[in-house]
């Protein structure tokens, strides 16, 4: 289990009204204690909220995903390309500084279900940043970088 300290720059993953996942990104506010409940200040909040420390993840480029209703994202070329900027846009929302960004048009089949759709760098390493098929939900297309396979 991660510990998390005041300050750390968290990924807060719940459930929303509707119930669909929803992200939210902020900064621990106080230590949790033995697993216990942590204060978070959650980005564009003035109130501090107290959560599930197994609901938190730390920001890091690995940790940052987007899933998205529809596999057409995923089989349709154009689309495929489009995920890019979504994705640049979870990033930034997430406070990742991204690097140089090479595109790949519309991506190169990595795997069943799985493209390739661009390299990065990102805190003088290299990604690339691939989209797939959801494990967890049959209709979604998860878009994550990951580090490069040689």
């Amino acid at each position: 289990m991660t510990t998390f300290r005041p300050g750390d720059r968290i990924r807060y993953e719940t459930i929303d009204d509707d119930g669909f996942p929803f992200v939210r990104y902020g900064f621990v506010g106080g230590e949790a204690v033995d697993g216990g409940p942590v204060v978070v200040m959650l980005d564009g909040e003035l109130a501090g909220a107290v959560v599930d420390v197994a609901t938190l993840a730390p920001v890091h480029i690995g940790t940052v995903s987007l899933v998205l209703d529809g596999r057409d994202l995923l089989e349709d070329p154009s689309l495929r390309q489009g995920l890019v900027n979504l994705w640049l846009a979870e990033a930034e929302d997430a406070g990742l500084q991204i690097g140089a960004l090479r595109m790949i048009g519309t991506g190169v089949r990595h795997a069943n279900d799985a493209y390739v759709l661009a390299e990065l760098d990102a805190c003088d390493e290299n990604y690339v940043l691939k989209a797939s098929a959801c494990t967890e939900r049959s209709d979604a297309v998860i878009v994550r970088a990951d580090r490069p396979t040689r």
